[in-house]
């Protein structure tokens, strides 16, 4: 009698399940710890008064924001780099190793950035900069990408959101390292050498620890290594081969759905580049919304903020290197714990669409709140002068913002990026996505100190704008992924029809079958012609 179904061992690790994919997403995103830690640690290392003295711009406030914006803004220059260029050599070597060796030329720019001081001047921290900036910039188009492409349906924004949280991680250890050395080193080459040189700690862990975990299943079906991609698949969803040497059920299914978007992907496009893989039906759309969502992203004020923390809490009233610094400390934990809370419990219950929304609604609300409370109670010019009410306000007002900005527009444009191109494409998508991201990171990290200086209160207003008029439009506008699996995609973005795709599947399932059967099928074939 023949069977119908693949015969499997039952599991009994349905609690720890994805504890794989976890641990992978650990990994990487030690990568994205750097991101969060090197983009928070410039703006407070630039206002140490001892940096300022070393490096001949204390008291200077024109050249102290030229300075200011440079050291923050040369890392995002190369990172934007570093995310174009990491497409072509993801797609050759794959995401593990591209994780790797990247992770290694981070490492050597921050080395750069920490050996600064007496003869080696600050050329020494901006050439720094842009080679540790070229290293995150490709860490952070590659990493959720690896993630994405690992994570089952079920949980992948859950685990594709820790992106956000590990940048979290990264930015609130900046604030309270900057303000550690605020407080106990006043001067010498120290006062910038530990912050810079930690860096080096995250990077050392993601690199050994990519040591551990396998490469992405739907990278190697892409590259035709079946046998390594069902392997992987399986030890990613902890679903080992039966007794009799076949793969679970489950795990077949997942793998016929990812060749048959691979197969539909190689049809579509076999004697095509470029031209088609950003153009092709279906496909321009994702690249719009990829680089519209990180444009916004980057304009609702949060990372004008990141930058420069302890700047923007002395223009609100926290005058003083160690009162600014504390209340960034505080903000970066009220940060951190806002987007662990969302992306552990909310991000699968809400969906995309509806915590955009509320998200740019509850940011621009309270910038207006924190612009009038400035314009009617401007903060004191008493040098050491305590922070008065309305300053306390504002400040809270931020912490609140920071809540909002964490259960929507933190996270969510990288899950929803990651969700949305398929596999062919993905490397393209992530990299043009992370690319834009640098870019328009660039102009605000420039420019905002600038801005803040001409503009006043009304930078905050100039954000609640973009964040209720734009951000929050554009959150209606976009399709829901909650739910769907990465090859749904092509159908909710009309590359392929829902039919086309089904019977794709279909016959996936029935040639995998047949591999794991081949005997059974013959004599299935003669039974039918008798």
């Amino acid at each position: 009698m023949a069977r119908t179904e693949v015969d499997y061992a039952p599991t009994r690790l349905s609690r720890f399940q994805n504890i794989r994919v976890y641990w992978l997403a650990f990994v990487v995103y030690w990568g994205i710890v750097l991101f969060g830690y090197d983009t928070g640690i410039g703006g407070g290392v630039v206002a140490q008064p001892y940096f300022q003295q070393h490096f001949g711009f204390k008291g200077n406030t024109k050249r102290a924001n030229d300075i200011s914006s440079n050291v923050v803004s040369v890392l995002q220059a190369g990172a934007f780099f570093g995310a174009l260029g990491s497409a072509p050599i993801s797609s050759y070597i794959g995401r593990k190793y591209t994780l790797f060796a990247f992770s290694v030329l981070f490492s050597i720019g921050a080395v750069l950035q920490t050996i600064a001081g007496g003869s080696r001047g600050i050329g020494y921290i901006y050439g720094g900069r842009v080679v540790a900036g070229v290293g995150i910039g490709a860490i952070s188009a590659v990493a959720p990408a690896f993630v994405s492409e690992c994570s089952p349906k079920e949980v992948r924004g859950r685990i594709t959101g820790m992106f956000q949280i590990m940048v979290a991680v990264g930015v609130m250890l900046s604030y309270w390292i900057n303000l550690g050395v605020s407080l106990h080193i006043k001067t010498g080459f120290n006062v910038w050498r530990i912050p810079l040189g930690i860096q080096l700690v995250p990077a050392g862990m993601m690199a050994i620890g990519l040591l551990t975990v396998k490469e992405s299943p739907r990278w190697l079906a892409s590259k035709g290594r079946d046998d390594e991609a069902l392997r992987n698949l399986a030890y990613l969803r902890r679903l080992p081969l039966d007794h009799n040497g076949n793969y679970h059920e489950a795990v077949l299914h997942e793998y016929a759905e990812i060749e048959a978007a691979i197969k539909e992907e190689q049809a579509a496009r076999q004697g095509l580049g470029l031209k088609e893989a950003f153009l092709g039906k279906g496909n321009w759309i994702r690249f719009v919304i990829a680089i519209v969502i990180f444009c916004m992203q980057q304009w609702c004020g949060q990372n004008s903020v990141n930058y420069y923390a302890p700047q923007i809490f002395q223009s609100i009233g926290y005058s003083g290197t160690s009162n600014s610094l504390l209340a960034s400390g505080v903000y970066g934990i009220v940060k951190l714990v806002a987007t662990s809370i969302f992306v552990f419990f909310l991000v699968e219950s809400l969906g995309r669409k509806l915590s955009l929304f509320i998200s740019a609604v509850g940011m621009g609300s309270l910038f207006f709140i924190i612009g009038a409370l400035l314009k009617t109670f401007p903060p004191p010019t008493t040098p050491g002068a305590q922070p008065p009410p309305a300053s306390k306000a504002m400040a809270a007002m931020l912490y609140i913002y920071v809540c909002f900005y964490s259960m929507g527009w933190g996270p969510l444009p990288w899950v929803y990026v990651s969700d949305i191109f398929p596999t062919r494409t993905r490397h393209f998508g992530l990299a043009t996505a992370s690319a834009s991201q640098w870019f328009f990171n660039f102009i605000v990290s420039k420019w905002t100190p600038a801005i803040k200086t001409a503009l006043g209160y009304k930078m905050f207003f100039m954000f609640a704008a973009i964040n209720i008029g734009g951000m929050a439009v554009f959150s209606l506008l976009i399709p829901e992924t909650k739910g769907r699996s990465l090859e749904e995609m092509d159908i909710i973005f009309g590359s392929v029809q829902a039919e086309t795709r089904r019977a794709g599947i279909e016959q996936e399932q029935r040639e995998i079958a047949h591999a794991q059967h081949p005997s059974e099928g013959s004599v299935r074939s003669e039974m039918e012609k008798v």
